[in-house]
């Protein structure tokens, strides 16, 4: 057989070949084998130091557009193999298992936020949501905090004094350039809505609050809070307690209970800690609650009358009580989390596990 004759056999031999690949995988042998390193055309291109010289130039040129024709028709068969996925233009085979679709789930914190929110709900509470970049008047002067308080302090805060003058200069603003900073308390909503709606009022107030604390097990510089505010003529201390305690019935059953130790915040005058009974042990003492039977979830007492008058609302006509619970904490205790970081982290494994 003549050269010409063995190139044109090759030819269709290969063409045919590639035009009858019925999958990509298949394409890509029949790629090695005609046009790889040792393939069929690398072998025509060794034979040409074997012919005459007289003969080498054309065979050559032969060797050359039978590689470009058979690369041609190789970039075709892929482009079609890749449109019809592999299979023949409306081929489905029903033997094949299902892909069942990927279920997301909520997240722990929005889990238990959703289940405290409507707990409150069930009370009379509305939800209240307001910025989480704020002035100093909302997260410090009206709840009671004095210029001299160390809650005050820089390193206590996230102080954003360049987004402060850049608003002030763009609102073409003069005098004193007030540094704006991230909230550190969800208090402030609460100070926002007793200036914008009169009493009576219950409301509760969830989102995110930000402190520069060093990032470990228990502490993290971004955590959530939810804090509830009741305002009305005569509620008194035993009202506060009773909201806590049927909040704690709904939450943990019908054998909770609640206990408020004194303590002290600068917007609330009396204050107190609230503890729940350990919905674990009961009261008996585990791991859970440190073998103290009670396990501590926030602050609480009734509005200090400085509050009030900061936002213009008569102290001598209306009280008010109000408490706060870290949300990441109570999670942490429902679900036996060992670290507060897995919240940030992103591990799917991790998120799985609250489906």
């Amino acid at each position: 057989m003549s050269a010409s004759n063995d190139l044109e056999s090759t030819e269709r031999e290969a063409l045919s070949a590639l035009e009858a690949a019925p999958s990509l995988d298949a394409l890509e042998e029949l790629r090695v084998r005609i046009l790889g390193r040792k393939g069929v055309v690398k072998g025509l291109v060794d034979r040409i130091k074997d012919l005459p010289a007289a003969e080498r130039g054309a065979y050559g040129q032969a060797v050359n557009r039978l590689k470009g024709a058979i690369e041609s028709a190789h970039r075709s068969r892929l482009e079609a193999l890749k449109l019809q996925g592999e299979e023949p233009q409306g081929f489905f085979d029903v033997t094949l298992p299902g892909v069942p679709p990927v279920r997301g789930s909520l997240h722990p914190l929005a889990r238990v936020t959703a289940e405290i929110l409507e707990t409150f709900g069930k009370l009379g509470f509305r939800v209240a949501r307001g910025p989480e970049v704020e002035r100093p008047f909302y997260n410090f002067d009206a709840l009671n905090i004095a210029p001299e308080h160390p809650a005050r302090d820089p390193a206590e805060n996230f102080y954003l004094e360049e987004t402060a003058a850049a608003a002030a200069a763009a609102a073409g603003g003069g005098g004193e350039r007030e540094p704006l900073l991230l909230r550190s308390q969800t208090s402030t909503i609460q100070i926002r809505v007793l200036m914008s709606q009169p009493p009576p009022l219950r409301v509760v107030a969830p989102g995110k609050v930000f402190r520069p604390d060093t990032v470990d097990a228990t502490h993290h510089f971004q955590f959530h809070q939810v804090e509830g505010l009741a305002v009305d003529e005569g509620l008194s201390f035993s009202d506060l307690k009773t909201c806590l305690l049927l909040f704690a019935k709904d939450m943990f059953g019908e054998d909770a209970r609640v206990r408020l130790r004194p303590w002290t915040f600068p917007f609330t005058e009396p204050s107190a800690e609230m503890e729940f009974l350990c919905w674990v042990c009961h009261g008996k003492g585990c791991s859970l609650c440190k073998q103290m039977g009670w396990v501590e979830l926030g602050g609480c007492g009734m509005v200090d009358p400085n509050v009030f008058e900061a936002c213009g609302i008569d102290s001598e006509k209306y009280t008010g009580f109000a408490f706060g619970l870290g949300i990441e904490r109570l999670t942490m205790l429902r679900y036996g989390i060992r670290d507060i970081r897995l919240f940030t982290d992103n591990d799917v494994r991790f998120l799985e596990q609250f489906e």
